[in-house]
Parts: structure tokens; sequence; C-alpha cells
């Protein structure tokens, strides 16, 4: 391995560690095509980006627990039923053409986009309505001492469509069905199903996102490297690089307003989407 390319390798890991802190992916769509431009074969570019991954989310992933912004109980929800149904979507993807699992992922990311915004709109309209409502128990407070606020008393889960148990497993299978289905897993799946299903900020579901990546990817990366598919040596670069560049931007996460957060994400899987449909074109071109 020449010096130039550890350079490339500790810069690209640098890269996706800020990705992974700010935007909650894991940073394989950064690292993967990298490593296949550095002639490594799909399979092992794959595996050693998952080993990388592995490194980059436990560690953003603990400091955004010791900051107290991660739950373990929603990772675990979330996660355990993503790694069971990722085996699944890996079976169906050998069963359809390549471009037409791209050209479908591609219309997913474009859905995603427009569906974040319609729940953003729901939160923001929910919210104006128990400011009213805390108002108006404060005026009717006024004219009667004994009635107490009620209307701002929102019920906890008050923002999430189903039963939060429910709700996690489903975000959860759907993400890992998708994230085996299409070869991309992480937050570009994750974190639009959290902000619809479980009704989470777009930080949040951001920093849950990265704590169920360690799980996910640890499965996937122990499965590579009994196949002998990991290159270590550059997976540990890649992750060097990753841990420090996931330090930098967790700590800057809680710092960015949500509007900044959600533009950028949604940005994110607008070029991602146009990446994708070139793929598809490509795949269906070559037949």
């Amino acid at each position: 391995m020449s010096v130039s390319e550890l350079w490339i390798l500790g810069a690209a890991g640098l890269f996706a560690g800020i990705l992974a802190g700010f935007l909650g992916i894991g940073g394989g769509t950064v690292i993967v095509p990298l490593l296949v431009a550095l002639n490594y074969a799909p399979v092992q570019a794959v595996a050693t980006s998952g080993l990388s991954i592995v490194i980059t989310a436990i560690s953003g992933s603990i400091q955004n627990w010791r900051m107290g912004y991660l739950s373990l109980s929603q990772v675990a929800g979330i996660g355990f039923p993503a790694v069971i149904t990722a085996q699944i979507g890996a079976y169906l993807s050998g069963i359809f053409p390549p471009y037409l699992l791209l050209l479908t992922f591609g219309l997913l990311l474009w859905l995603n986009i427009y569906l974040i915004e319609v729940r953003k709109r729901l939160t923001a309209k929910q919210k104006a309505e128990a400011e009213q409502g805390e108002l108006g128990g404060q005026a009717a407070q006024g004219k009667n001492p004994q009635l107490p606020i009620t209307n701002y008393q929102l019920p906890k889960n008050s923002n999430i469509l189903f039963h939060p148990t429910l709700a996690k497993t489903a975000t959860g299978s759907a993400a890992g069905l998708l994230a085996g289905l299409f070869g991309v897993g992480g937050g570009v799946i994750m974190v639009p199903l959290q902000i619809l299903l479980l009704g989470e900020t777009i930080k949040t579901a951001i920093q849950t996102s990265l704590g169920v990546i360690v799980i996910t990817a640890i499965s996937a990366t122990a499965g590579h490297a009994a196949r002998g598919n990991v290159l270590w040596v550059a997976g540990l670069i890649l992750g060097g690089g990753g841990l420090l560049g996931v330090q930098v931007s967790t700590r800057f996460l809680p710092r960015l307003p949500d509007r900044i957060v959600s533009l950028a994400f949604r940005s994110l899987l607008a070029v991602l989407s146009i990446y994708v449909f070139w793929q598809a074109l490509q795949k269906f071109s070559n037949g």
C-alpha cells in the first residue's frame, strides 16, 4: 500500500465520520465507491467499508451516550428487528434485476424527501395546537384557579403514529428489509422512518440511527470476516479517520438548528437519488 493511498483512505474515513455524526449515515455510500475506484473488488469494498463503519459508529454512539443524547432501549428496539429482516432483503435482492432495484430505491429516496416535509408540517401544526391549548388553559385558569391546564399536558408519545413498541419494530424491520434489498443501510433509510413512524426530531433520529448502525454493521462485518472478505489494514485506517471525524460532528450536531440539519439530510437524499438513477440507467443499458 502506497503512502498516497494511505492518505486517501485516512481522508475518506475522516469525511465519512463527519457525515456519520451529522447525518446518521454509516458512510458506505462514500467509502464503497472510493474503494472500487482504488481497484478493490466490490465484495472487498463492501466488507472493508463495514469494518470502518463499525469503528466510526461505536465511537460516535459512545460520544452521543456520554452527552445524554442516545437511548439504548430505542437503539435495541430498532436494531435487532433490522438485523433479522436484512437477511430477508438480501435474499430478495437476488430475485429482481439490478436496474429495477436501483430505480425503485431512487424513487424511495424521493418519496422520503416528500414525506419528511409532510411530517415536519404535521408536527408544526400539532405544536401550534398545543401552544393554543396552553394559552386557552391559562386564560381559563385566570377566571377559575381551580381548573388545571390539561390541554398542554399531551401524552408522552402523542406524536407516534402507532403503539411505540409496534412503531419501533416496524421501523427496524422496514429499515433492515430495505437495506438488505437495496444494499444501502444506515440513516438513508432509518432516519426518515424514525421521523415518519416514531415522530422523532431530525437530530434524535440521526443519533439513534448511528447507534443502530453499530448492531447492523457488526452483524454484516462478522459475516464478511468469516468469508475472508475484510481487508483489515485498509479498514482500520478508514475507521481511524472516521473515529476522528465522528467525534467532531457529534459534538457540533446538538448546536445546529433543526432546519439546517433537515435541509442537509434532504439534500443528501436528493444527490444520492441522482447517483442511483444514473447507476440504474447504466445497468439497464448494459443489459
